[in-house]
């Protein structure tokens, strides 16, 4: 077993250097941004094919190619040491524990979260962090994140979610182009342009079934971020089906307006997700409890001296809850 343990795990060193040949294409490139000789390099290699019992490299006289075995390997070898740099760079730092590295979706992280995001840094000063931003699923312990803000289902493989808000869409469109193009009942609107979200394909259908009318055949052009739609809509390039708290600030200056009046939930709802191995960290428990306070404050706010105007609005076949404010207001 002892043995076994130890083939699996070669030497850093071994691994710093078998990636960098793949990356740099040679030996000789390798050992140079190494400070190391070719020699080196070349037995370190073949040490380790011998411990993994695999072929790594093609050689020939052109040089070395890695073969289909080695270019998997050597991403997730990749994966592994930029992880284990980071973890080395807060142990130098002195701030084990104190760094959030978090994953937000864009629009949500400009419209929502920044906003807000100083209340975090005032509460806990004693946290640094980090933010980058990603659409749909990807591996959170492989990229490092000890969180992500995460829309869709509740069922993120090797993390816990936990729930933050539905979301509440309707189609939206300038008013240039609704003067154009009026729209008077649901199916009026499959005749028009329908800008989609890459990320979310079955939108408009979800939208036309829960409106009780056919969803057109067509389809029309697709955006990857919501700040990109918003912009051809306020063209006049066509109508959106957009979250409405995230263009609040369109609607109220008039630059965008709800087409037909008929919000529904989205099938997709906001989560914090975090990888299991870090539930538990200080900065990860504090973002969390910041967060879910921050989400119940503005649901209240958002309901507060706001009316609820449509009470028969549906969602596939069923009215949105009156005993749940958060559905009612959250779309702004």
């Amino acid at each position: 077993m002892i043995g076994m343990q130890r083939r699996l795990l070669p030497a850093t060193g071994a691994l710093a250097a078998f990636e960098a040949v793949v990356r740099l294409g040679s030996f000789s490139a390798a050992a140079q941004e190494l400070s190391l000789t070719q020699s080196a390099i070349s037995k370190q290699m073949a040490a380790l094919e011998g411990q993994l019992g695999v072929a790594l490299f093609e050689r020939s006289g052109r040089g070395v190619v890695p073969t289909q075995e080695g270019e998997a390997y050597a991403a997730a070898v990749a994966d592994a040491l930029a992880t284990i740099r980071a973890a080395s760079l807060r142990a130098m730092s002195g701030k084990v524990g104190q760094t959030l590295d978090l994953a937000v979706l864009p629009t949500f992280g400009t419209r929502w979260l920044m906003p807000r995001i100083r209340s975090f840094v005032a509460r806990h000063p004693e946290v640094t962090l980090n933010f980058a931003t990603r659409i749909g699923r990807f591996d959170l312990e492989a990229e490092g994140f000890d969180a992500a803000i995460h829309i869709g289902a509740q069922d993120w493989p090797g993390g816990e979610a936990t729930f933050l808000m539905h979301e509440t869409v309707a189609p939206v469109a300038s008013p240039a182009f609704l003067r154009e193009n009026p729209v008077a009942r649901p199916d009026d609107l499959a005749r028009l342009p329908l800008l989609h979200m890459g990320s979310r394909p079955e939108a408009w259908d979800h939208w036309f079934r829960a409106a009780g009318v056919p969803a057109p055949v067509r389809r029309g052009m697709r955006f990857e971020q919501f700040s990109t739609v918003a912009q051809a809509v306020i063209a006049g390039v066509g109508v959106a089906l957009m979250p409405l708290f995230l263009i609040a600030s369109e609607i109220d200056s008039g630059q965008l307006i709800v087409a037909y009046d008929r919000p529904v939930r989205s099938p997709r709802s906001y989560y914090l997700v975090s990888p299991l191995s870090r539930v538990r960290l200080a900065p990860v428990a504090a973002f969390r409890q910041w967060l879910v306070a921050e989400v119940a404050a503005w649901k209240g706010e958002s309901w507060k001296g706001e009316s609820w105007k449509g009470e028969n609005w549906k969602n596939e076949g069923e009215a949105l809850s009156d005993a749940d404010p958060s559905l009612r207001r959250e779309g702004r």
